[in-house]
């Protein structure tokens, strides 16, 4: 792999890390993008980054870890897949100021930039607002906002949840209205 003309890549990143908009600040986008990790190597002529080594990419309130990070572009320079690999990896990201951040894990975590879908595999939790989903597959459609989760089918799993399990919190209600009650 070689070391030159890494700045197409890492522009890419920002535009990928930048568009998962349903879970993101609109400010995160504006922010730079910091990328930590004990080794790296890019491959612009492959379109492929690989950061090794307990990773950590910030940027606003989005937080992403793994000890391997890979990037890959299209033949057009675009992010096609953003994959972090961990024991878990780690996602987390603030979705807008008045609204608490959203936690994921999994062992990999996809991030499809074409169709702005978020996949969890393997030992995978989603944590927003005190609810928990948790399987061994988490599909996010951040353009429509719809969670899928369920088995990993044809993935070998570490640890295999034949049903998924959810709590989800009830709403507050107003003062007035438990005063009633």
């Amino acid at each position: 792999m070689r070391f030159v003309n890494t700045l197409p890549l890492i522009l890419s990143l920002g535009a990928a890390l930048g568009s998962a908009a349903a879970w993101a600040l609109p400010s995160d986008r504006e922010q730079p993008i910091r990328i930590q990790a004990d080794s790296a190597e890019l491959d612009d002529k492959q379109g492929v980054a690989v950061y090794r080594g307990s990773v950590i990419i910030t940027q606003g309130t989005l937080k992403i870890t793994g000890d391997t990070v890979t990037i890959t572009q299209t033949a057009s320079g675009d992010i096609d897949v953003f994959t972090s690999v961990g024991k878990p990896a780690y996602y987390e990201q603030k979705p807008a100021a008045d609204k608490e951040i959203v936690k994921a894990y999994g062992l990999t975590i996809q991030y499809f930039a074409s169709n702005e879908r978020i996949v969890l595999i393997d030992q995978a939790k989603v944590i927003q607002e005190g609810n928990t989903f948790e399987g061994e597959k988490i599909v996010y459609d951040t353009q429509r906002q719809i969670v899928n989760a369920g088995r990993a089918t044809g993935t070998n799993v570490s640890v295999p949840r034949p049903r998924i399990d959810m709590i989800i919190q009830p709403k507050n209600k107003p003062a007035d209205q438990q005063a009633q009650q």
